[in-house]
């Protein structure tokens, strides 16, 4: 927006002048409104997001999430992510995937992360008008405060879809940590951690629950969340007591601003004047956007007040309605195609998301009845300073005014008139503008209404003339298929009939040919019998020349029969008489063998015998030769007593 301002009026008239000249010559009215909800928004995603489009994705008693995804027609889409906390309720730690910059909208609480740049946990308090960014790779939290007037805590957050940081929709904007933890197994953990069995099973035995849960207050009772801490410490290697954050840091890092938020609220806005005000934050203004690619901006329009027409020479507006109805008006620029670019016309109101691309020439208006505000994400990495086409700063005034003339095709005067009559900037009077643009609206889709019932009923008739054109070629082809049948009729009694004459002659040339067909069987069959006659004849002297031969053969096998039974008689008998030799032979070597045996017996046992006297014979002889000698000596001592001469002996 612009730092510029001024107070005089400005008229109704003056700016359908202005808006009439800032359209395309050959450009046509304005889309409906249908063709803005079907056609850009039918999906959740397109320039106009309704509140009632938005896909779920938390939903419970605690609190609720829902995304958006809008394209400004270049580059996107860009997701836009709503968080609504109950009172004292907790968003569960996450790692972020995608920078982020988020605004609160309403209540407080407070929010924690830290980033792998970082050696500690940061924690900041946030209130209603905050603007917060997280880089991708950091891990966060969220508490909302209990609050008396019991306030929800609600964030508007994007996630930047840049060259030079592509939010991926397949990964999302954030895991949870608890998944990340739990997608290990239990051996790998305590490894990790250096933990005991028991802490790693109650995180991965513990019941799974929603992104976002009651706060418990914390107690002297080791909880889950204390542990889920001591793991967000583990990952971060920052200092966690699991009931304190930040009680650690050094001095070094109290002098950085990490932990201060931008609050929208607690400066004077970029521009003010009694027909609203408007504010722009990016990094000049808030080192938290430093290095960022996405800027915010709130407009507050008072009842019949209008953005004057304008556009953004480096940046789509991601616009989210904050409070009230109005009517936003975006023109396409003369240059784009048709089918690629459309002016636009609709209505928003609280919760509704719509996006404008760069050049393109907008203007939001309120109704008479109530204010209207909205805040949006600018995407850009450049600066950006907003045009505006009509008022004190309008650009047309840094034209010649001559050549601007020649452009518009009117007087010098007219130009004169045009840029000398408004006096104020930005923020303009516009007393039942938005009105005028939804009876406008209203006309155009009436109007479009009846051009599509017209050109409903102009293809209706179109339709019949064609079904009677067709009803006529199909009259003109029963016609033409008649007179062909007719005329192929007569053409196949023609044919018919000279396949008749044919088929005749050709009857009377078969009976001629089966006839002398006939003759000439009769003549074969006569010269046939004829001839088998003869071959008969033949068979039966080769016959008997045969049986003649057979019987000779018959008697030389049966007498070299008789001759070979008389060798094979011979042969087995005088095999007979070699085996009765052979046999008697061996009955004879058989007996040999059996008396040889039986004298060698008899021979041993009379050697054996011999053997045995010999012994006997010789130890009688040992027994006699010392008997001898003791009965000499025994005789010698008779003076000896009975007793003594026994035990000598």
């Amino acid at each position: 927006m612009s730092n510029r301002d001024s107070n005089p009026p400005f008229s109704l008239t003056l700016f359908i002048v202005f808006f009439s000249l800032s359209l395309p010559v050959y450009s046509s009215s304005a889309k409906s409104l249908k063709y803005d909800e079907e056609d850009f928004s039918g999906t959740g995603s397109g320039y106009l997001v309704r509140r009632d489009q938005r896909r779920a994705l938390v939903q419970t008693e605690y609190g609720d999430i829902s995304s958006i995804d809008v394209t400004d027609g270049r580059r996107g889409p860009y997701h836009v992510q709503f968080i609504t906390m109950e009172p004292n309720s907790l968003f569960l730690p996450v790692l972020l995937h995608a920078d982020m910059v988020f605004y609160v909208h309403t209540g407080s609480g407070t929010l924690n992360w830290a980033h792998g740049e970082d050696d500690q946990i940061n924690k900041v308090s946030i209130k209603k008008g905050d603007i917060h960014r997280l880089r991708p790779g950091s891990l966060f939290f969220l508490q909302s405060d209990l609050q008396t007037e019991r306030h929800k805590l609600r964030i508007n957050a994007i996630f930047a879809n840049t060259e030079e940081d592509v939010y991926d929709p397949t990964l999302g904007a954030y895991s949870s940590v608890r998944d990340l933890v739990r997608g290990f197994d239990t051996k790998i953990l305590r490894s990790a951690f250096q933990v005991s069995k028991e802490v790693i099973q109650s995180i991965t035995n513990s019941t799974d629950h929603s992104a976002i849960v009651h706060a418990v207050p914390p107690t002297k009772k080791e909880t889950f969340w204390d542990l889920e801490g001591r793991f967000l410490k583990t990952f971060i290697g920052a200092s966690y007591d699991g009931t304190a954050l930040n009680k650690k840091k050094d001095k070094k890092h109290k002098k950085k601003d990490k932990s201060k938020t931008y609050n929208i609220f607690d400066t004077d806005p970029d521009f003010r004047n009694c027909n609203g005000w408007s504010t722009t934050v990016n990094e000049r203004n808030s080192p938290l956007l430093t290095g960022s690619n996405i800027g915010l901006f709130m407009v507050n329009l008072t009842k019949g007040s209008m953005m004057g027409p304008h556009w953004n020479p480096r940046a789509t507006e991601i616009s989210v309605v904050l409070h009230g109805e109005g009517m936003v008006r975006v023109v396409c620029s003369s240059t784009a195609k048709r089918s690629e670019c459309r002016n636009l016309r609709f209505r928003v109101k609280e919760g509704d998301v719509f996006a404008v691309p760069m050049f393109h020439p907008m203007a939001q208006m309120s109704y008479n009845n109530d204010s209207l505000v909205f805040m949006g994400f600018s995407t850009t990495n450049r600066k950006n300073y907003p045009q505006f086409l009509a008022g004190k700063y309008s650009v047309l005034q840094t034209l010649n005014r001559q050549i601007l003339a020649v452009s518009l095709n009117v007087t010098n005067t007219t130009v004169d008139q045009l840029l000398a009559a408004q006096v104020e900037s930005i923020i303009l009077d516009c007393t039942s503008c938005a009105e005028e643009e939804e009876k406008i609206m209203l006309e155009e889709i009436e109007k479009e209404r009846e051009e599509e019932e017209a050109r409903k009923r102009e293809e209706q008739r179109k339709r019949e003339e064609e079904q009677r054109q067709r009803e006529e070629e199909a009259r003109k082809r029963e016609e033409e298929k008649r007179k062909r049948e007719e005329e192929e009729a007569r053409k196949r009694e023609e044919e018919e009939e000279k396949k008749k004459r044919e088929e005749e002659e050709e009857e009377r040339r078969r009976e001629e040919q089966e006839e002398e067909e006939r003759r000439r069987r009769e003549e074969e069959e006569e010269e046939r019998r004829k001839r088998e006659g003869e071959e008969e004849q033949e068979r039966e002297r080769q016959q008997e020349e045969e049986q003649e031969r057979k019987r000779r053969e018959e008697q030389e096998r049966q007498r070299q029969q008789e001759e070979e039974e008389r060798r094979r008689e011979e042969a087995a008998a005088a095999a007979r008489r070699e085996q009765e030799e052979e046999a008697a032979r061996a009955r004879e070597e058989e007996e040999e063998a059996r008396r040889q045996q039986q004298e060698d017996y008899s021979r041993r046992r009379e050697e054996e015998a011999q053997t045995e006297q010999d012994e006997a014979r010789r130890q009688q002889e040992e027994i006699e030769r010392r008997t001898r000698p003791e009965e000499q000596e025994t005789e010698g001592d008779q003076g000896f007593d009975g007793e003594t001469g026994r035990r000598e002996i």
